[in-house]
C-alpha cells in the first residue's frame, strides 16, 4: 500500500467515525503516523484527500467487481433488451455495493447538504451514470433495439429512477442493519421497473 493510500483509508474510516467535517489534517496525519506538515507532501487539502477517495476506491471497487468496459455488439448478442438492461443493472449493484465504496458513500450522502465537496462528488457519481445510460441507449437505438421520440430525456429517466432506488435500497440496508439478509424491496422494485422499462420501449417498435 502506498503513502497516499494508507491516508486515503486513515481518511475514510475517521470520516467514518466522527463525520467528514469533524475530521482535521492534523488527525489524518496522526492516524497515518507522519507530521502535518508531511501530509502536504501528498495532498494540498482535505477536499482533495476526499476526492482522490472517491476515486481510488471507485477503481478497486471496479476491479473487485470485475465489471468490465462494455463491448456493445457482445453484450447485444442473443438478449432481449430486458435481459440487457438487468445485466448492466446487477453489475452496477457490484459496484455499488462494494463495502470500502459504501462506507465513503454514506460519509458523502450525509454532509453533501453542507459540504461542497460531498456534493460534488456526488453530482459527479450521478452525472456518471446518466452518460453512462445515455451511451447505452444510443448504441441500443444505432442496432434497432430501441426506439422512442428523445434517447437522451429516456435516458435521464431511466438513470434517476435507478439511481433514486438505488438509493432507498441502501437506506433500506441501513435501517435494518448489518444482520439483515433478505433483499431490500427497493432492489425488487428496481427489477420491476427494468421489466416494466423494457417492455415499454420493445413495444415501441411495434
Amino acid at each position: 500500500m502506498t503513502r497516499k493510500e494508507e491516508i486515503v483509508l486513515a481518511t475514510l474510516d475517521l470520516a467514518a467515525e466522527h463525520g467528514l467535517r469533524s475530521v482535521s489534517l492534523a488527525q489524518i496525519a496522526e492516524r497515518v503516523g507522519m507530521r502535518k506538515p508531511s501530509l502536504y507532501n501528498h495532498f494540498s487539502s482535505k477536499d482533495e484527500i476526499v476526492q482522490e477517495a472517491y476515486r481510488h476506491l471507485r477503481e478497486q471497487a471496479r476491479a473487485r467487481s470485475a465489471m468490465p468496459d462494455i463491448d456493445f455488439d457482445l453484450l447485444f448478442a442473443d438478449r432481449s433488451l430486458e435481459e440487457i438492461l438487468l445485466a448492466l443493472f446487477e453489475q452496477y449493484l457490484s459496484l455499488v455495493m462494494d463495502r470500502d465504496l459504501l462506507r465513503l458513500f454514506k460519509v458523502l450522502y450525509s454532509e453533501r447538504p453542507t459540504n461542497a465537496a460531498a456534493a460534488r462528488i456526488v453530482l459527479d457519481e450521478t452525472d456518471h451514470m446518466v452518460r453512462q445510460v445515455g451511451a447505452l441507449f444510443h448504441a441500443l437505438a444505432d442496432r434497432g433495439r430501441l426506439r422512442c421520440d428523445d434517447l437522451d430525456l429516456a435516458a435521464l429517466s431511466y438513470a434517476m429512477t435507478i439511481h433514486g432506488l438505488v438509493d432507498r435500497a441502501l437506506d433500506e440496508l441501513c435501517v435494518r442493519g448489518p444482520e439483515a439478509t433478505e433483499t431490500p424491496p427497493a432492489l425488487v422494485d428496481a427489477k420491476a421497473y427494468i421489466r416494466w422499462f423494457a417492455r415499454q420501449m420493445e413495444a415501441s417498435h411495434a
